[in-house]
């Protein structure tokens, strides 16, 4: 009965906002309807560790709407970058005092029947959220993540990306951030089991350890003035 009602308060907190969209109808078997949440709004799991919120659960209207498009870094309560969240879900954090409003979009605003609001760019969660599981999991998706898809021999975005031991594990190489790198087959094959020095063929930057914040980059894209100074502290 708790859950109930508690649902229930929030289906009234987002119609007070405005927006009158409704999930009644949609059809689930659609492809878009099967993604993940991370990719209407947070920031897969295995990257930067899960950040939940029980108000955040329901989509309220399509990414796809141009009045409500973009997207909003979340500060946690020590200004340390958390996550990256679409506007909607911004502005439910504002409007149940769960966050704070850090930077705007000057030339935005988010109108509703009987308000506005100014566009949120940045917001800060008011409490401090304890994020235990924020170390990224060494795996084939986040190595060729970090590389941004290209081989690091050639450069190319081939499709047909492999993970490629600079020391090969035949020579005693372990399986490290600092000893993987993504490369395409033809530039795997042609390494073989040799050192990038013995191949001729050297690496277009040294392999490191990433963290959440290089994977909310990434995501972010092209990153404006107001993002700079907490992705690139």
């Amino acid at each position: 009965m708790a859950a109930f009602e508690a649902r229930k308060q929030r289906k009234h907190d987002k119609k007070q906002l405005g927006f009158p969209f409704s999930q009644e109808g949609l059809d689930r078997s659609h492809p878009y309807a099967a993604r993940k949440r991370a990719d209407d709004g947070f920031i897969p799991p295995d990257s930067t560790g899960h950040f939940h919120d029980p108000d955040l659960d329901e989509d309220l209207q399509s990414p796809n709407d141009p009045t409500l498009s973009g997207k909003v870094l979340i500060l946690n309560g020590n200004y340390e970058p958390l996550a990256i969240c679409n506007v909607q879900k911004a502005i439910i954090l504002l409007y149940l005092h769960k966050a704070e409003l850090v930077s705007a979009i000057r030339e935005r605003s988010v109108r509703s029947t009987s308000s506005a609001m100014p566009f949120p760019s940045v917001v800060r969660l008011s409490n401090f959220v304890r994020v235990p599981f924020k170390k990224v999991i060494l795996s084939r998706k986040n190595i060729l993540r970090r590389d941004g898809h290209r081989c690091q021999y050639c450069g190319s975005a081939s499709i047909s990306l492999t993970v490629d031991h600079i020391m090969p594990r035949s020579r005693g190489g372990e399986d490290s951030w600092e000893n993987l790198v993504s490369a395409c087959l033809r530039c795997n094959n042609r390494k073989g089991s040799h050192t990038p020095d013995e191949a001729h063929m050297p690496l277009l930057k040294r392999p490191i350890r990433p963290n959440h914040v290089t994977f909310l980059r990434q995501y972010a894209g092209k990153i404006g003035k107001d993002w700079e100074p907490y992705l690139f502290m």
